[in-house]
């Protein structure tokens, strides 16, 4: 069985994010989106608010799973047996982080490969950070993101 791992922030989820997990879901057997906290990015939502907007919003994917991870990606996916860490890529900016987040998962164990999504052309705008300063400009961002996240952004306020 393939399992992949699409780790990230997800502060919050995007449809562009929903996007890259089905594209994967048919290569993978399994996804599992991992919530990997970055310790240098503040976040907008919780722990807590991030995992349940993540999994209201992929309920009725088949063949995805939701978890967390304080560690290293490369670790979680020796602990799930899974040889493939998912990215998505949506601009050349996006390329040249990834590259260097490929080159230290390579260093840290080489056993596991990365396997890289062109974003689709209406999503290559969208991004985490963008979505949170358009809601709080306030911009209808609802065609951005899964209805979980919008209502979660609501009540969050801005």
């Amino acid at each position: 069985m393939a399992i992949g791992v699409y780790p990230g922030s997800f502060d919050p989820m995007t449809n562009g994010h929903l996007e890259v997990l089905k594209r994967a879901l048919g290569i993978f057997d399994e996804v599992v989106l991992l919530l990997a906290v970055n310790p240098d990015k503040k976040a907008h939502f919780s722990v807590e608010e991030r995992l349940a907007m993540m999994k209201e919003a992929t309920k009725g994917l088949k063949g995805v799973k939701v978890d967390f991870t304080p560690g290293l990606t490369v670790d979680y996916c020796h602990k799930v047996n899974s040889r493939h860490i998912i990215r998505g890529l949506r601009a050349v900016t996006d390329f040249e982080y990834e590259f260097q987040l490929a080159a230290s998962n390579e260093f840290a164990d080489s056993s596991v490969d990365m396997v890289f999504f062109m974003a689709r052309q209406k999503d290559t705008f969208i991004s985490s950070s963008g979505v949170i300063s358009l809601f709080k400009s306030g911009v209808d961002v609802s065609p951005l993101v899964p209805p979980v996240v919008n209502e979660f952004l609501k009540k969050k306020g801005r």
